[in-house]
């Protein structure tokens, strides 16, 4: 890691273009998000930022590391009332695709110990996904700039499913979008792509070109499913599943079982190497490198 020193007008997203950094296996894992609507600012740490009374605060950052939760801030995209009671939501995904959501409201402090049994409970299914938009400035400023855009887009499109979230990670791939419970992240977005995008994720046809992966999967796998939708087409969430991953060295072979009318049996082939180092945020202290999946064969059976 090299000092970095800071560069005025510098963005991240704009770098990361430039570099054409792949985005192919970077989706943050994790099966289950807690949402807790914050409408005025978010500190750069989100939630842990927060001032709330110090008691229930620690109930549910106990509560969420239990589950293996993501607690995210949300707020509605555009003009916001500043009172009034809140949400709160626990969105889990399961691999059946009976993804299941449980929401509440709060207005005082306290009220958000009602996610500590929230996260125990099995939650309610058949809802429709939630659409998340990294707008955490503070954190980054291209999700602000480049995430707001989307977010406003997409909340013109679908009002009632659209929320700018805090940090999910990979601010240079603002605008960045997370679709839960579903578990699919999106990057690289702006406001038309966007609408385009999830019009197509909920007609089941998930294409490779702005997918960053599922966050079920490990990184390979997410990279290895991105090679297989870009070599087949698009497809949708579960119809294709990871049925082994074998590791030699910097080498990889992922094995992918499709649904009819795709291939049932797929190989791919991947090759793990570092990048490059370079500010990979718009306020990181100094340079890095990330782990890149490049696939070298994709073939089916």
């Amino acid at each position: 890691m090299s000092p970095v020193a800071a560069t005025p007008g510098f963005f991240c997203a704009n770098s990361a273009r430039v570099r054409g950094d792949s985005m192919a296996g970077t989706a943050s894992p994790g099966t289950v998000w807690v949402l807790i609507e914050h409408r005025a600012g978010w500190p750069p740490s989100g939630y842990e930022g927060l001032d709330l009374e110090a008691g229930t605060k620690a109930l549910v950052s106990r509560a969420a590391r239990t589950a293996g939760a993501r607690v995210l801030l949300v707020r509605r995209p555009g003009p916001r009332p500043r009172h009034g009671p809140k949400r709160w939501a626990v969105l889990r995904y399961e691999s059946s695709g009976a993804h299941r959501q449980l929401w509440g409201s709060w207005e005082q402090d306290a009220d958000l110990a009602g996610i500590v049994p929230a996260l125990a409970s099995p939650g309610d299914p058949g809802l429709p996904p939630v659409i998340l938009i990294c707008a955490h400035g503070r954190h980054d400023p291209c999700c602000a700039v480049r995430g707001r855009p989307v977010g406003r887009a997409l909340g013109e499109r679908w009002p009632d499913l659209v929320w700018e979230c805090s940090h999910v990670g990979g601010d240079r791939f603002a605008a960045n979008a997370v679709l839960a419970p579903d578990g699919v992240y999106y990057g690289g977005l702006d406001a038309e792509s966007s609408v385009a995008t999830i019009e197509s994720h909920f007609s089941d046809r998930i294409h490779a070109e702005y997918l960053r992966g599922y966050t079920d999967l490990s990184p390979v796998q997410q990279a290895a499913i991105v090679a297989v939708l870009a070599r087949f087409g698009p497809a949708g969430r579960h119809h294709y599943v990871v049925t082994e991953t074998v590791r030699d060295g910097e080498l990889w072979r992922v094995q992918i079982t499709g649904r009819p009318p795709r291939p049932a049996n797929i190989t791919v082939d991947l090759l793990a190497r570092r990048s490059v180092p370079s500010q990979l945020t718009c306020l990181a202290p100094s340079t890095g490198s990330v782990v890149v999946y490049e696939p070298t064969s994709v073939r089916s059976a």
